[in-house]
């Protein structure tokens, strides 16, 4: 395999090869993301309202790192001169994690068939081209993606939030309101100008447009893409990285490999949770599309918040109703207010569960830390190495969890100065605090899953073969064709083994048996008689003794001479 890659390295970069692995690897990833946006859209009810090829292309690129702009004339609402304004900024994870995860699988599998080693030009050929092809195709998907959406305030459930919202008001509030909006009386036989305006919002339909803003999708995608296939190099175990960044292999990719597997697995105990909930819910069908689209955002919130990083956010208006409980109890408000597991868990108990579940996934990404870590030296400074980078590795994913699944959404329509509907919702991590309680989570869990993993004996079990194994340096000719070193392994040179040595499966590590622990023999061994040897045809036989019966046959008597020859 090595004589292989050093090959490769003098014949160039196959181009052919690279350029079918980036359109297989941006194909599929966009391909991908369409379907699971159709999907959630079409579940989620959304078909009713515009076209679903538009916004499954807008939900792509959000889901890329995209910009979509809403527009258009909000004038219904039964209101003249009606000035609407939104802003939404959120991105769906789950579209996004979809075709994340295809372009790293296709791109890693074509890295693995390199060799050993890969040359640095032909890495970034491979790397450059997905990524010129990926911003190549959101192009087109910022073209597609425009349509106009019809809204209507029944389908919505604006009536029902309005009956709720009224509900909930004190008695005598019609003698706080100002003059000019009717004779409130009674609550139950509500009347005037305030009902009218109510009324025409809940029968409204309104016309809403929305683009893919160009420039900035492209440079969301870019950003997006470039991450995707970074986090995929650092994590990838099994793939080969040019000669001179071999470190990597023992360093860093066994705490990432670790930290990205137990995220995957929080994502799936997300879809778990939604497919246990639609089980008796009057509604499975939107409990699947907003899991579709949103499980990644809801999980990798709680995985921050369990790790105790604080939040800042509010939450007002009709949109409180789609936050879970109690974290609409808690954001309920005009001010910001701080989102801690402290807080949740005073209107909550419960939440304390969210905490053990972080702690245990962290441990859990120590554990396999150091598994896949080449143990070398002492169980306490095989510990501090394990800990030391996976609270590198964590000082930095945390963060990134925190800035991914920030909200931030905000609508209102007014007129004259008077706010008739009113929504939002503010929620961010503090970056700041997420660096440093990323490193002690993951130096703690680093040093107490290597520990528990060197008690049992799992410690270095899973070691990568290009972790395992230093990669030779080749030398090169006057001509430049790399030859292989004299180092490498071949017929007479073994190489090193895929896993530790283990006296139980290989017979030939076991000590021979002590020769004196051998049980003594009974009696004097007497050797078998041995066979009497067979006489050659043409030797003269022995006369026979007197003893010997029966006698030997005679000789075959000698052949008869030929009559002598007449003479002529």
């Amino acid at each position: 395999m090595q004589a292989c890659a050093y090959e490769r390295e003098g014949r160039g970069v196959p181009w052919g090869d690279v350029l079918l692995c980036a359109v297989a690897a941006v194909s599929w990833s966009l391909v991908g993301m369409a379907a699971t946006a159709a999907l959630a859209l079409h579940l989620l009810g959304a078909d009713s309202m515009g076209a679903l090829g538009p916004m499954a292309a807008a939900t792509v690129a959000l889901g890329a790192g995209g910009s979509v702009t809403p527009s258009g004339d909000v004038s219904a609402f039964g209101l003249d001169e009606a000035e609407a304004t939104t802003a939404i900024d959120i991105a769906p994870l789950g579209v996004g994690l979809v075709g994340a995860l295809l372009l790293a699988h296709f791109l890693l599998r074509s890295l693995r068939g390199a060799g050993v080693v890969i040359t640095p030009v032909e890495l970034g050929a491979r790397v450059g081209s997905v990524l010129a092809l990926f911003v190549a195709m959101l192009a087109g998907l910022a073209w597609v993606g425009h349509d106009v959406v019809t809204i209507d305030g029944e389908q919505l459930g604006i009536d029902k939030g309005i009956e709720e919202g009224l509900d909930r008001l004190p008695d005598g509030i019609g003698d706080k309101l100002p003059d000019g909006l009717g004779d409130i009386g009674d609550i139950g036989g509500i009347g005037g100008l305030l009902p009218d305006r109510l009324g025409d919002l809940a029968e409204a339909k309104a016309s809403v447009g929305f683009s893919v803003d160009t420039v900035p999708t492209l440079l969301g995608g870019t950003v997006w893409a470039a991450g995707v296939l970074l986090i995929a190099l650092l994590a990838s175990r099994r793939t080969p990285l040019p000669r001179g960044l071999d470190v990597l292999h023992r360093v860093v990719r066994p705490a990432a490999s670790a930290l990205v597997a137990v995220v995957l697995v929080a994502v799936a105990a997300g879809f778990a949770a939604a497919a246990y909930a639609m089980i008796g819910d009057d509604h499975p069908r939107r409990i699947a599309g907003a899991a579709l689209l949103g499980a990644p955002n809801g999980v990798w919130l709680g995985i921050p918040v369990g790790l105790l990083v604080p939040w800042d956010g509010r939450a007002t208006g009709v949109l409180v109703r789609f936050l879970p409980d109690p974290v609409d109890d808690l954001l309920t408000g005009s001010s910001d207010k701080a989102l801690t597991l402290g807080r949740l868990a005073e209107l909550d108990g419960r939440v304390w569960l969210l905490g053990v579940a972080a702690v245990l996934m962290m441990l859990f990404a120590g554990v396999l830390t150091a598994v896949r870590s080449p143990k070398a030296g002492g169980a306490v400074g095989f510990a501090g190495r394990c800990g030391v980078r996976l609270g590198a590795v964590t000082a930095v994913g945390l963060p990134l969890l925190v800035w991914l699944t920030g909200v931030s959404a905000d609508a209102s329509l007014s007129v004259f100065g008077f706010d008739a509907f009113g929504a939002g919702i503010e929620l961010h991590g503090r970056l700041g605090v997420a660096v440093p309680f990323g490193a002690a989570w993951g130096f703690g869990a680093g040093v107490a899953g290597a520990l528990m993993a060197c008690a049992t004996g799992a410690a270095g079990g899973r070691v990568s073969p290009l972790a395992s194994v230093p990669v030779p340096v080749p030398a090169a000719d006057s001509a430049g064709v790399v030859a292989e070193a004299s180092t490498a392994a071949g017929p007479y040179r073994p190489g090193a083994p895929h896993r530790p040595p283990n006296p139980d499966t290989n017979p030939y590590l076991r000590p021979p048996g002590d020769a004196s622990s051998a049980p003594t023999m009974v009696g004097p061994i007497v050797p078998p008689p041995r066979p009497r040897p067979r006489p050659h045809p043409n030797r003269p036989r022995p006369r026979p003794r007197s003893g010997d019966w029966p006698p030997p046959p005679p000789p075959p008597p000698p052949p008869p001479e030929a009559p002598p020859r007449r003479p002529r």
